[in-house]
């Protein structure tokens, strides 16, 4: 029985010509201010619920956790990895990763109530008027859809040969993880909260639509996206063994990202379990 071409591409990882890729930092200017004007909001923001003197007031770690996150971001766009990228498709893995689940759970856990206090009742009208959008399925449909969207060969090559459309493409991957982050970490209560069992089967729908994709491009017998086809062997990778590798990559991120979520539900589940049996208690004493 053969190897499958993952297997193959790692004992044979020498036997083809190596070539090394262009490492070089992108430093785009855009993306610079934009992380700079959003970590200085976030920093004010932060100061002023610290002045509350609130027992609930965020301390240094949320403050970190956002900063960590506004780094992810740097890390994606504008450090080398952006323009291995644009050479390597596990690379170019790894910045969607970063944009679509990394970035936004460490922004999000960087934020607590009374750092959103000013604006709970703006985004609690948001999410009214955004009717079934904000409804959790849609952020499952949404942060799903995405990855498969742009996994077409079409869109992705497209991507690729045009600035324009790859800057899109990253805002949607960046959309769709914070909507999908948003419905398991939000620190204020929604109208549409997920209960009971509800984030269990939020997490494991999106694991099994998005870890598809991954075992479908790691199992892949030939290359299926044009521009990397017509790359070199950089670091002795056929573009084949890339694209099997980018799909380990991918599936693997979803395994340990989903299943640290699950424990996280599953704790935080069974704590709000035992906070209402206790208050239970004292209004039965009462």
């Amino acid at each position: 029985m053969p190897l499958p071409p993952l297997i193959l591409g790692i004992v044979n990882l020498s036997s083809g010509p190596s070539v090394d890729p262009t490492i070089q930092w992108t430093l785009e200017p855009s993306v610079l201010v934009g992380v700079t004007l959003i970590t200085t909001l976030y920093v004010l923001a932060w100061r002023r619920a610290r002045a509350t003197g609130s027992a609930h007031a965020p301390g240094y770690g949320r403050l970190a956790l956002f900063c960590a996150g506004m780094l992810s971001v740097l890390i994606a766009l504008v450090s080398p990895l952006d323009a291995l990228g644009d050479q390597m498709l596990v690379m170019h893995m790894a910045q969607h990763i970063l944009l679509l689940d990394i970035a936004p759970i460490l922004c999000i856990l960087g934020f607590n109530k009374v750092l959103l206090r000013p604006i709970t009742r703006q985004l609690h009208a948001l999410e009214r008027n955004a009717g079934p959008f904000s409804h959790p399925a849609f952020a499952v449909l949404c942060y799903a859809g995405f990855m498969w969207v742009w996994h077409i060969p079409s869109a992705y090559d497209a991507a690729l040969h045009n600035t324009t459309v790859h800057a899109f493409e990253h805002l949607c991957f960046a959309f769709a993880g914070a909507l999908y982050w948003w419905h398991v970490l939000s620190p204020i209560r929604s109208r549409k909260r997920l209960t009971g069992l509800g984030p269990i089967a939020y997490m494991v729908s999106t694991k099994l639509l998005v870890g598809a994709l991954g075992i479908a491009l790691a199992f892949a017998p030939d290359s299926i996206y044009p521009f990397y086809s017509h790359q070199p062997h950089f670091w002795g990778l056929s573009a084949v063994e890339d694209q099997n590798m980018a799909g380990l990559e991918m599936a693997l991120e979803q395994s340990i990202v989903m299943g640290t979520a699950l424990v996280y539900l599953f704790y935080k589940m069974l704590s709000e379990s035992e906070r209402d049996a206790q208050r239970s208690e004292r209004y039965e004493v009462v």
